[in-house]
């Protein structure tokens, strides 16, 4: 898998990039809100801390948190806007970390489904990137340089003009030999830019050692466990869904894989650098798990039109439409997703939540459930899993800013749950409440 490139890098101008800070942003005359009563989950320390605030008080003053506490010692502003969330569960907003979005009908089905941030990814199979949503997520620009060979000039001026109009993610993909991925690299950084890798010509370890952030895709982080030969042609040719492609020669290749091959256990100790976040996109192959549901089943998905996704589900079986050779390789790659990510989790790896939305099927909002449900079946806790969707993105980012826990001075976007998600993180669609910027979203306003 994989993002799919336009040949050209599509630069927003300098108008686009300043509406992408203003994406899901209200005006400055918000009312001051205090959310009282609830339980407030904390997120910390990549999910490892479990400082809860029982019958707690947020107040929420210009978009931001102002104040959080106990209701017993926390006084509510008399001008404030009071909202009873008793027995109810406060949780930092979603973050998407690998997503598309094409139209309104997206950004609708992002916040309904609880999803406040994504990462943007466009072109390609994935569409255009729409920036007039409202409401609408906020955005964090993705860009990418290293789809094509070039020299190392090029490409540190390509990062240059991304840093210009507000890309904030640089991913550095296949054709990027090692020099050139940490040039690349520390250019980035010197920009301010957090930094995903999708390589090949590097290795991983390599990028490791480079200072990149995060890694994204199953597949792709695996494949310095692939014979050499093996491994070149995949980055010659990294996209094709033809079965006897050097792609899916690899992908047959590792879905093969025994679980107690050394090759795994050594790759899941490199993997487990605590400088690096893992983002699988296990969602992509959601629809190929045994037990995957139909997604047009979700309240969301009657927002969206099958037109504008990617390969989508039959709407009746919920599944992929296609010949039995290529649903055997697709289900046979999707078991193997699993294996391999739960050895890289014993190894001690790190998360990030990203659906991958919206190829291979993925639907906005929806498919980022699918992709915490996969990353409760590899042995995550649900509050790793609640982690990994929102607190993990500004430990791994540079650039992200305050947000993803609930603490004072962070961004005020915030979901009020009525099922507790630290007992399952299925919980995470019990949405009753939608706060953007200390705005209040009704999902029911939000869905057709």
């Amino acid at each position: 898998m994989g993002v799919e490139r336009n040949r050209v890098i599509h630069l927003v101008p300098l108008a686009a990039a300043v509406l992408l800070a203003q994406i899901g942003t209200v005006n400055a005359e918000a009312e001051v809100l205090a959310l009282v009563g609830g339980t407030v989950v904390d997120t910390g320390d990549w999910g490892q801390s479990t400082v809860d605030i029982e019958d707690a008080v947020v107040i929420v003053e210009d978009g931001e948190i102002a104040e959080v506490g106990r209701r017993s010692s926390t006084a509510v502003p008399a001008e404030a806007r009071v909202i009873d969330a008793s027995g109810k569960f406060i949780v930092p907003g979603l973050v998407d970390g690998f997503a598309a979005i094409n139209n309104q009908a997206y950004a609708n089905a992002y916040l309904a489904s609880g999803v406040t941030s994504i990462i943007s990814v466009d072109g390609g199979r994935r569409g255009g990137l729409f920036l007039d949503a409202d409401p609408g997520p906020r955005i964090h620009r993705l860009d990418s340089v290293g789809y094509e060979r070039a020299t190392l000039e090029e490409h540190l001026e390509a990062t240059d003009r991304l840093a210009e109009v507000g890309v904030e993610i640089l991913l550095l993909m296949y054709k990027l030999p090692p020099d050139q991925l940490q040039a690349l690299a520390e250019r980035a950084r010197s920009h301010g830019m957090g930094t995903i890798g999708e390589l090949g010509l590097s290795s991983y370890s390599q990028g490791i050692e480079a200072g990149l952030n995060a890694f994204v895709h199953t597949t792709r982080y695996s494949l310095d466990m692939a014979p050499e030969e093996m491994a070149r042609a995949v980055v010659e040719q990294p996209f094709s869904d033809e079965l006897d492609s050097p792609k899916w020669t690899y992908y047959k290749w590792l879905s093969g894989l025994s679980p107690f091959d050394e090759r795994l256990e050594s790759h899941a100790q490199v993997l487990a650098s605590d400088s690096i976040a893992l983002m699988p996109t296990l969602a992509l192959l959601y629809l190929d798990q045994p037990w995957a549901k139909n997604p047009w089943d979700e309240p969301v998905a009657g927002l969206l039109d099958p037109e504008d996704i990617n390969r989508p589900a039959n709407r009746e079986t919920g599944r992929h439409e296609g010949d039995v050779s290529h649903q055997v390789a697709y289900a046979a790659l999707a078991r193997s997703e699993l294996i391999l990510e739960e050895a890289f989790r014993r190894a001690g790896a790190r998360y990030l939540a990203g659906s991958g939305t919206d190829v291979w099927g993925t639907m906005p909002g929806i498919s980022l459930h699918q992709e915490l449900e996969g990353l409760s079946r590899i042995g995550m806790s649900p509050r790793e899993v609640l982690a990994a969707a929102t607190s993990n993105f500004a430990k791994t980012f540079p650039n992200w800013g305050a947000a993803g826990e609930i603490r004072e001075s962070q961004r005020a976007d915030l979901l009020v749950l009525g099922d507790d998600p630290r007992v399952d993180v299925g919980n995470l669609k019990s949405i009753e409440k939608v706060i953007l910027a200390g705005e209040i979203l009704e999902p029911s306003s939000l869905l057709p």
